[in-house]
């Protein structure tokens, strides 16, 4: 697949939330008990060791270190393209090294049959209608900043790509998007 390197800007509203579970009466005051689940704290990681999968730790960490954002969207369970990509790119350690020096790894899962927490299912879904995503492996390269009053991220694309034979390829494609 080929590199695009378009430059657009644009405003998401990434919506996260915790699930709750409320039940429960104290018949003694005859004041609500809350009970409360938060779903979100459910052990959760990604795939690939060293992804984030929270696009709010991904934005502090890009913040931190100056880096962009890589997302990679992915059926880490069921898509064949998403498995080859990750066997023959993200599980190498020339990637791995290259990764650390340029970028945040950020990986955005839509898995068919393992369970992943409701809040990271609901931020997904937010990643990949926003930057269009419509099939899988779609990797794009971004920044971020944070408007925290409107709780939005304003969003500049630096490019996307898709599946990669190697991690040269792979990586040289990326490092122009970057400097653009």
């Amino acid at each position: 697949m080929s590199v695009t390197g378009l430059k657009k800007s644009g405003i998401i509203s990434v919506v996260l939330f915790a699930v709750f579970n409320i039940s429960g009466l104290n018949t003694q005051t005859n004041q609500p008990t809350y009970v409360v689940k938060d779903k979100s704290a459910v052990a959760y990681s990604a795939e690939n060791p060293g992804w984030l999968v929270s696009v709010d730790e991904a934005y502090a960490e890009s913040k931190k270190t100056g880096k962009p954002i890589m997302a990679n969207f992915t059926g880490s369970d069921w898509c064949g393209w998403c498995k080859r990509l990750t066997a023959n790119v993200f599980s190498k350690d020339d990637f791995k090294q290259w990764a650390e020096k340029n970028v945040v790894l950020l990986e955005l899962d839509f898995p068919r049959m393992k369970a992943i927490p409701d809040n990271i299912k609901a931020q997904n879904a937010s990643l990949q209608q926003a930057f269009e995503v419509a099939g899988f492996p779609t990797v794009w390269v971004f920044n971020l900043n944070k408007d925290e009053t409107a709780n939005q991220f304003m969003v500049d694309k630096l490019g996307k790509t898709g599946y990669t034979n190697t991690v040269e390829e792979f990586t040289s494609g990326v490092e122009q998007m970057i400097k653009k």
